[in-house]
């Protein structure tokens, strides 16, 4: 079974099934994938968090772009996006970054957590 919280530019996930926690946060043309933990899910609820600010502290999925500053781009971090978070409705571009260009991108502004399950899905 799914759970969800929401809130302005944001939801966040549960499933039961596979103990797995999940979120989206979307705003002006950004949109965004993750998978968090039981913390930041629990934390979701105080008001004395920014909701979008914790969620990005998770392991990121996936990012859309769809700004008036460039094209759109989507840039695929985990393949298995679609599959941890089949709830999402995610936001397609169509055009998709290169496996090369997401490395570097991932190398140089994801946390460790993205970084090392990028190289390890990049090692296959």
């Amino acid at each position: 079974m799914l759970h969800f919280k929401n809130g302005l530019g944001w939801k966040a996930c549960y499933d039961d099934e596979r103990n797995l926690y999940t979120a989206k946060t979307s705003w002006r043309g950004d949109y965004h994938l993750y998978e968090i933990n039981a913390e930041i899910y629990r934390q979701l609820d105080n008001p004395d968090v920014d909701a979008c600010e914790l969620i990005h502290t998770g392991r990121h999925l996936y990012y859309s772009e769809d700004s008036p500053i460039g094209p759109p781009t989507d840039m695929v971090i985990d393949e298995n996006y679609a599959t941890l978070c089949p709830w999402a409705g995610i936001q397609a571009s169509g055009k998709v970054m290169s496996p090369e260009l997401t490395d570097i991108a991932v190398d140089l502004w994801e946390n460790d957590e993205t970084r090392e399950q990028r190289k390890r899905q990049s090692e296959k």
